[in-house]
């Protein structure tokens, strides 16, 4: 629609084309205007100087990003270079470093295994217990005379293992003596004994804090602990109580106790409570620490 628009449209569009021609024309046969010629050539000038100050500013920054450009890469390269060499010596110095922990854990290892052997090698034996060493005899050697008759030399020889019979090395004193310090080290243990089963064991006991709730604003509250107190059992002991507000002009009865583990439980505890049931609506426990 434009394309149509202008072809019917009666537009001259080269008349600048036209009037360059015809000014070119006037200028050959009249030569150039003085003063329109003179403004001319100036801002000619001036536009020509501005164009070679702009190739030269485009000339220097070429020359400029060429010179980065053709310096960057190698020193980019000495410092990649240096950090590597740099890199290759630590790496050296850890891997002696290395090798000198592992020589000394080595060192380590066979230090404690030679004591290890040593300790067991030189390890006492157990005592054994006493033994009656039974007596022996030392041999002799006799000068037999010729002369001499068998029955003479059978004499002395019974006569020497008779002797031999007589020595004892520890003597029965000294079996007489274990004896008495055997009976002395078992009368001491029972003594122990006796006194370890009469000393009392020591009790588990437990501090339980105890939240009674009532049914309802309307619940005597001193009568609802009177109740709860009244609950008496071995091991139970009540403390001190106090009335905690929960809402709506309603409170609830916070009471301490302490219980000995072995003879109240929390759960009789909570039954004997819970029988008060016009008073009691629920029984909870709000702190339990052993003692």
């Amino acid at each position: 629609m434009e394309v149509d628009y202008f072809t019917h449209e009666k537009i001259w569009f080269d008349k600048y084309k036209y009037d360059d021609a015809e000014r070119r024309y006037y200028e050959q046969m009249n030569g150039p205007v003085g003063g329109s010629s003179g403004q001319q050539e100036n801002g000619a000038s001036t536009i020509l100087r501005d164009i070679a100050r702009a190739r030269e500013n485009i000339q220097k920054s070429l020359a400029g990003s060429a010179s980065t450009t053709s310096s960057g890469p190698p020193g980019d390269q000495n410092d990649l270079v240096s950090r590597i060499s740099h890199l290759e010596v630590e790496n050296q110095n850890l891997r002696s470093v290395v090798a000198d922990l592992q020589m000394a854990i080595f060192k380590l290892e066979s230090r404690l295994n030679a004591l290890e052997k040593s300790s067991t090698s030189h390890q006492p034996s157990p005592v054994p217990p006493t033994q009656k060493v039974e007596p022996f005899s030392v041999p002799s050697k006799r000068v037999e005379l010729p002369s001499a008759s068998p029955a003479k030399k059978a004499e002395p020889a019974a006569a020497e293992e008779d002797d031999d019979d007589d020595i004892d090395l520890f003597g029965s004193d000294d079996e007489e003596e274990d004896q008495e310090a055997a009976k002395v080290r078992e009368e001491r243990l029972r003594q122990y004994a006796e006194k370890k089963a009469k000393k009392p064991g020591l009790i588990a006991k437990s501090s339980i804090l105890l939240d009674v709730k009532p049914w309802d604003d309307e619940t005597d509250m001193a009568k609802m602990e009177e109740c709860v107190r009244s609950v008496h059992m071995d091991g139970l002991v009540w403390g001190a109580s106090k009335l905690v507000p929960v809402g709506y002009g309603i409170k609830k009865l916070q009471i301490q106790c302490v219980v000995e583990d072995d003879k109240v439980g929390t759960d009789i505890l909570e039954e004997e409570i819970t029988k008060f049931e016009d008073y009691v609506q629920s029984v909870d426990i709000a702190a339990f620490n052993k003692i």
